[in-house]
């Protein structure tokens, strides 16, 4: 990655479209030049097919093939992105993440979304593909990296720090599955336990009653549901020595636990998320924090927070927006940026 100079601006672009239309096609056109050179990064034979990709949907999510058929559509129809959307087999990638399940008198998801600001998509999708108005940060064109849908589910993902992979789906498109078709935590954790991925990762879920779930997601062995409110970059012990020291997980997961006594509120959780080590700046190594995100089940909002701005929004009330955000005095190989600037556009 290259050292960049002063400043760099991170755009954020909320759309409210509740089918895939002229809104998300201008998403489509401004991101898939780059995403399609990664997909065919190791060669387009190296993906599987368009059929093989339709029946791993048809086996594994029936339920969201007329949406996938409605993104394929409104993306112009062409086979490699019906391959690419389909997120089966993708290419491996790694990231960072924090997750923490807050408890008590009001139930919340809090995490940290650790990765590169220079991949990161930025696409705050509100929609309702298919009846259900779904909130969320969007990744891989309608994939999800963490949301919440109007009955109060909230999910986000977390790399599961291990090098194996396997015939699966990205997780992103899972979460969507997820967030589309499922009402509570106990739903979801059915579903996770029955699709495929190609990738190990933590996920965080909580619904409206409070009940919540760490469901650890693997290639090559079941999943499995644990007793932990606190998910960094390895499940039960570190297996990838080099990943956990690059992005702290170790230490990132000791300093969440401490945020979370039982009497913990959702404002001081919030407070650790946005001080070291939980708040990452080794951008350099892909690892620093983007953003941080709180989800409330009860009224299904979530707020999107960086030093000094908090953007909030919810199933119930979402606004077309778009908002930029400046990093200075940061030059991205491990010094710290700061937030200096925010611009705000309807």
């Amino acid at each position: 990655m290259k050292i960049l100079q002063d400043a760099m601006d991170l755009q954020f672009e909320a759309i409210n479209e509740d089918m895939p239309g002229s809104k998300w096609r201008r998403v489509f056109d401004r991101h898939w030049p780059a995403y399609s050179r990664w997909f065919v990064g190791e060669g387009v034979r190296s993906r599987p097919t368009y059929s093989m990709s339709l029946k791993a949907l048809r086996t594994h999510m029936p339920k969201l093939l007329p949406t996938y058929e409605a993104i394929l559509e409104t993306a112009g129809g062409g086979d490699l992105e019906a391959r690419f959307l389909s997120m089966w087999c993708p290419p491996f990638y790694v990231r960072g993440c924090s997750q923490a399940i807050v408890t008590g008198a009001e139930p919340s998801l809090i995490r940290n979304y650790d990765y590169s600001p220079r991949l990161l998509q930025g696409t705050w999708l509100s929609s309702r593909f298919n009846g259900k108005r779904v909130v969320a940060v969007v990744d891989c064109l309608w994939g999800v990296l963490d949301g919440i849908n109007e009955d109060g589910l909230a999910v986000s993902l977390a790399f599961g720090g291990r090098t194996a992979a396997g015939e699966g789906f990205g997780m992103p498109i899972v979460l969507r599955y997820v967030l589309e078709f499922a009402n509570t935590t106990a739903e979801a954790v059915t579903m996770l336990r029955n699709i495929p991925v190609h990738m190990s990762y933590s996920i965080a879920l909580i619904d409206r009653q409070g009940n919540h779930a760490t469901v650890y997601v693997n290639p090559d062995r079941p999943a499995e549901v644990v007793e932990r409110r606190v998910s960094t970059n390895h499940q039960h012990g570190v297996e990838w020595a080099w990943h956990a020291e690059i992005t702290n997980s170790v230490e990132r997961a000791a300093a969440v636990e401490k945020l979370l006594p039982l009497s913990a509120s959702i404002k001081e959780v919030l407070s650790g998320f946005q001080r070291p080590p939980i708040y990452q700046t080794n951008y350099g190594h892909r690892c620093g924090t983007l953003y941080t995100a709180v989800y409330r089940p009860f009224d299904a909002s979530v707020e999107l927070v960086w030093p000094g701005s908090v953007w909030r929004q919810s199933c119930a009330d979402f606004q077309d927006e778009v908002r930029t955000l400046r990093f200075n005095d940061g030059k991205f190989g491990g010094l710290a940026p700061t937030f200096s600037q925010v611009t705000v556009s309807s």
